[in-house]
């Protein structure tokens, strides 16, 4: 198994990206975890506007993503001088839209407005906490690998573990593709989109859980490979929830991620 979530072919300005067996998603094998994928849209909104701080990512998971692979298409919707918006689509073999996704980018200071980090939130540290397994098993049938094994490794504070409820976690993945680091946004997306689970308040044999979008708001670049998340969820008898996520590294919180559920009794 390739040590990325993609292969890629270029063919001119076009790229084509094939996902890796790290990438398949919880709930169909022949679709992807909308993490990896998300990181992608990260990265073609960082090359869109490379001047400006992209500062918000906005996922529509209108369809499954396909394993089979897909393209990305994008362009910049406003260029302004202090706020820039985008947009970009995740289009598969027949040409048809599966995601579409906004970036909105801000300018940053030329020179400090502020003499220090104003913030309250407090984070647990890395080193306090211990390897573990992640919160959705991986397939004990016939299926492939998918998103949950040998792709990431996980790490939780004590106190913390795979069980349903409100969870605190670290996470560290391989990179997106093949020769290329990926930057501070892309590392945080696959970690962004796993909030439904991580949070759970049962098991996906009991109710299925499933984010149809994915908001991503960072103020300032995590540092390092290890991203944390402490993520709490709110489910209602209507059959939609919210996953709600608080974005950190070793030196504090850097975003929130948030992401709507439709919530389903899981077939028998």
């Amino acid at each position: 198994m390739a040590d990325t979530f993609f292969t890629v072919t270029v063919d001119g300005d076009d790229e084509w990206f094939v996902p890796t067996d790290h990438t398949r998603g919880p709930w169909d094998p022949a679709s992807c975890h909308a993490g990896p994928p998300a990181g992608l849209l990260a990265r073609a909104f960082e090359r869109l506007v490379p001047t400006m701080r992209l500062a918000r990512v906005t996922l529509d998971l209108t369809r499954p993503i396909p394993m089979a692979g897909f393209r990305i298409e994008s362009e910049v919707v406003r260029a302004g001088r202090s706020v820039a918006t985008a947009r970009a689509t995740i289009v598969d073999a027949d040409g048809a839209a599966r995601v579409t996704a906004s970036g909105l980018y801000v300018a940053t200071a030329s020179d400090p407005v502020l003499d220090r980090t104003l913030g309250i939130v407090d984070t647990p540290a890395l080193a306090d906490a211990e390897p573990g397994d992640f919160p959705i098993a991986p397939a004990v049938d016939e299926r492939p690998p998918g998103f949950n094994g040998a792709g990431i490794a996980v790490r939780y504070p004590p106190g913390d573990g795979p069980t349903p409820g409100p969870t605190t976690m670290w996470m560290r993945t391989v990179d997106l593709l093949p020769h290329e680091p990926m930057s501070p946004f892309q590392r945080v997306c696959p970690l962004a989109d796993c909030g439904n689970a991580l949070s759970r308040h049962t098991e996906p044999w009991d109710v299925a859980f499933v984010n149809v979008d994915l908001t991503i708001v960072l103020h300032r670049d995590p540092v390092g490979e290890w991203i944390g998340t402490r993520v709490a969820s709110h489910w209602q008898p209507t059959g939609v929830g919210l996953a709600d996520a608080t974005l950190f590294d070793d030196a504090g919180p850097v975003g929130t991620a948030l992401q709507a559920m439709l919530l389903r009794l899981a077939a028998r």
